[in-house]
């Protein structure tokens, strides 16, 4: 039999690929995909090898995350519960994808993976394998007595590595778990599963900044940057054209330096229950503000109106792990079309965790300062006039309704 395993070379995987391998007597592929987390991926061939893998595929994914999966996400306006940039959402599917990639290259018979059988990563991986190969057998251990019988506790998995000779770094004790890539790195579990710990204490200063300052000890000066958009794409960042990625990395660095898009939430998982988690999204919420910015004054109302209405859908088919689903391909085609006209820049001010719009303009602007303005029109193309009989109609069956009920 034939594995490939979603692998980073930490204890949970180390611990899982020798296991799988033991228990299906299987050969182990393992795949670690670099989509932005800037793990140290140097010597990872090595270890993978020692621990029993008989191949490895260390595969740079963050261009494509950032242009096929980021920006699309981006032009819906998607923001899971009003709050949630979909950081951890918008990976999984790009990591699985690429796993059925390897796994029919290989000619394996399955694919595996980590998550628990608690969280919402399980459902992402095994849909996008269910929409891109059905026939892919797929192997989730933490779903299988046999291992958590075995390895109830980090400190079981610490020794089963000593027993192994696996090279792991860890310890029994972690005060919360990490998920990090090119859009946004998450906190949860361990001292975040109690929603009253206040995760901005200073004393924890050092645990939840690894990609932004916290607002208090962001600089005391504002800074002005600019975005230029083409349908609905940033192309640019302070008049330097750039790639989707270097676009992400560029408004990190902005926004980590000034302490924007920082979260905690608690949050309701796709199984069920509710979760608290701290992010860091600090580029992501510069895009997704600077877009809907440029939207503003280039998409038609009754346009918007409608995407908007989709936001929390689409933002669900995200996070529940429906990426490759037709529905959310289906929603995407009407995001792009609406995204067409979405051309131009915008200017925006950091300041200590706040972006503010500072400008925005377009070739292609919808804003009209000559019908706009509360002076007189020289275009004469709106006639005040023309409002009594648009409010007249339209309090029409508000009229009728209230004198129905005077008649009660």
């Amino acid at each position: 039999m034939k594995i490939v395993l979603a692998y980073s070379g930490g204890l949970d995987t180390s611990v899982l690929l020798s296991w799988i391998r033991e228990t299906y007597n299987a050969q182990m592929i393992a795949f670690c995909a670099n989509i932005g987390q800037e793990e140290e991926l140097r010597g990872l061939e090595a270890k993978a090898k020692k621990t029993g893998a008989s191949k490895i595929y260390i595969d740079d994914l963050q261009e494509e995350f950032a242009r096929d999966f980021i920006y699309p996400m981006i032009h819906a306006g998607a923001v899971y519960e009003g709050q949630y940039f979909l950081g951890t959402s918008i990976a999984r599917p790009l990591i699985a994808k690429r796993m059925v990639e390897i796994a029919q290259k290989e000619n394996a018979d399955a694919i595996a993976h980590g998550a628990t059988g608690k969280g919402n990563d399980q459902v992402r991986f095994e849909l996008t394998a269910a929409s891109l190969a059905p026939d892919l057998q797929v192997i989730a251990p933490w779903r299988d007595k046999r291992y958590r019988k075995e390895f109830p506790g980090r400190q079981e998995m610490i020794d089963y590595c000593d027993r192994h000779r696996i090279p792991v770094q860890a310890s029994a004790k972690k005060p919360f778990s990490m998920d990090r890539n090119l859009l946004h790195i998450s906190y949860e579990a361990g001292i975040l599963e109690d929603p009253w710990m206040d995760a901005s204490d200073r004393k924890y200063r050092g645990s939840f900044n690894t990609l932004s300052v916290f607002p208090e000890d962001a600089p005391n000066k504002a800074e002005y940057l600019t975005i230029e958009f083409r349908k609905g794409n940033a192309v640019a960042v302070n008049g330097k054209v750039l790639s989707p990625l270097s676009v992400m990395k560029a408004l990190n660095k902005l926004g980590g330096k000034h302490g924007v898009g920082r979260v905690d939430m608690v949050e309701n998982r796709y199984v069920g229950m509710k979760s608290r988690g701290v992010y860091e999204t600090p580029g992501g919420a510069i895009l997704h503000f600077a877009h809907r910015q440029m939207e503003s004054i280039t998409m038609d109302r009754e346009v918007m109106h409608l995407r908007d209405s989709l936001i929390p859908r689409y933002a669900e088919l995200v996070y529940y792990g429906y990426w490759f689903a037709p529905e959310r391909l289906a929603l995407q085609a009407l995001v792009t079309e609406s995204q067409k006209n979405v051309t131009g820049t915008v200017r925006l001010k950091l300041y200590k965790g706040n972006i503010m719009v500072a400008g925005r303009k377009s070739p292609v602007s919808l804003y009209n300062p000559h019908i706009a303005t509360m002076e007189a029109d020289p275009t004469k193309a709106y006639n005040q006039d023309d409002a009594t009989g648009f409010i007249r109609l339209n309090a029409l069956r508000l009229k009728v309704a209230a004198k129905a009920r005077r008649r009660k």
